[in-house]
């Protein structure tokens, strides 16, 4: 008879055999730590959470429009550095742990910023907190698909990541639902918001040191090997579909600028909304799917947002965007093509990577989307001077684009 965690897990999980206890526990483990940094990515939120905080200190609106930049290149950017020495660990789990605690500290000082500070230094400082958070959160990237792939296998892992998805956008939906009351429009329970997304990352990350993870083999050289980029053709291929892809992170701002009639707290406050929505219907639903076929899920994924960011053109010009529940509707649907890239890229390139090499694929990949991410965000930033429906546009067809080239990859699920 299996433990009941084994059954738990077999459960969650679909699997078809029998598993180890200790892959179970294991993949408990995962599923409870990334559903806490999922809720403190959302209590945190440098879209919304950090840039109306910046606003309330009195920030500077150039210091306020860096945050979103420092988050998502800070988080990319600096993994090429960071695979060599991950590669060196016998257990790669403490590069997780270190990245984790190093967010909680990051968020703590985000809260101590708020208590005592205002004006530009306050900008300043929030930048600089936010700087650290973004490299810890790096080093959890780096590192992560590589302890993914040590203990749990495949068919599994999907499903592991994608109900700590689900799991934690209930939190975030109950955080976006006071946002939108107006119950959150005082600095204090923001910073109380902040201040538990700082102990979720503690939490998580002792949590994580508990993971049962097997002897890697330390590497002296520590230096990054650019191999895969030279000869492994669809791994160039996998970051061409997944840099078309990025899109579907950048798109979200530019529907609140459809139909106009709400402020935007307002709107951005229904954009949390409905992403957390999107991600607690569909995150597991795409984890397992991805298990099956991640290529078919970033092809389709890819076409459900062309059409929708298609629908929201036709929305606006048609002047049916006005209507109170139309993009709010259509936003969501979209953000469900989101949540299918998010995990149906990490799946196939933890499935596709060499397990030696699993850190060097993924710091390679999340450095080249690092400079995708600003191309194409410089991209939309061009197609913004012609308004929100030239971006949203040009958004359909790289995403088009992006799913269908997404059928030329590998299938790697099998065997």
């Amino acid at each position: 008879m299996n433990h009941p965690v084994t059954d738990a897990y077999e459960g969650i999980t679909g699997a078809d055999e029998d598993v180890h206890d200790r892959e179970a526990r294991n993949g408990l483990r995962h599923m409870v730590s990334l559903s806490m940094t999922k809720v403190a990515d959302g209590l945190i939120d440098p879209k919304l959470v950090l840039s109306w905080l910046a606003g309330a200190l009195g920030a500077p609106a150039a210091l306020t429009g860096l945050l979103v930049p420092i988050r998502e290149a800070g988080a990319l950017l600096p993994q090429i550095l960071m695979a060599g020495w991950v590669q060196s660990m016998a257990h790669r789990k403490w590069a997780w742990v270190i990245g984790s605690a190093g967010q909680g500290i990051a968020a703590l000082g985000i809260v101590l910023i708020a208590l005592t500070m205002e004006g530009f230094a306050a900008g300043l400082a929030l930048c600089g907190a936010l700087a650290v958070l973004a490299v810890s959160r790096a080093a959890c990237s780096v590192s992560y698909k590589d302890i993914l792939g040590k203990t749990v296998q495949k068919t599994r892992r999907g499903a592991v990541t994608g109900v700590a998805g689900s799991t934690a956008s209930i939190a975030v939906l109950i955080f976006a639902g006071l946002l939108i009351s107006g119950l959150l429009r005082d600095v204090t329970p923001v910073i109380i918001a902040i201040a538990i997304a700082a102990g979720l990352w503690a939490l998580a990350a002792m949590l994580f040191s508990r993971l049962e993870e097997t002897v890697s083999e330390e590497t002296e050289d520590t230096r990054v090997d650019f191999t895969p980029l030279k000869e492994d053709k669809q791994f160039r291929l996998f970051i061409l579909v997944r840099g078309l892809l990025t899109v579907t992170a950048l798109a979200p701002p530019y529907f609140v600028l459809l139909g106009g009639g709400q402020s935007a707290l307002q709107g951005l406050g229904a954009l949390l909304l409905a992403s957390a929505a999107a991600a607690f219907v569909s995150s597991y639903v795409w984890g397992r799917l991805s298990d099956r076929s991640s290529r078919r899920v970033l092809f389709l994924s890819g076409l459900l947002a062309a059409v929708f960011a298609g629908l929201a053109v036709f929305a606006e010009l048609s002047g049916v965007a006005t209507t109170v529940w139309v993009i709010p509707v259509i936003l969501f649907f979209f953000m469900l093509s989101y949540q299918g890239v998010r995990s149906a890229r990490s799946v196939y390139l933890v499935d596709m990577s060499p397990e030696d090499a699993r850190s060097s694929y993924a710091a390679l990949a999340n450095t080249a989307i690092g400079v995708l991410l600003l191309i194409t965000g410089a991209f939309g930033g061009v197609l913004a001077l012609a308004g929100p429906v030239a971006s949203l546009t040009g958004f359909a067809l790289l995403s088009l684009i992006g799913g269908v080239l997404a059928l030329r990859l590998d299938e790697v699920e099998k065997g």
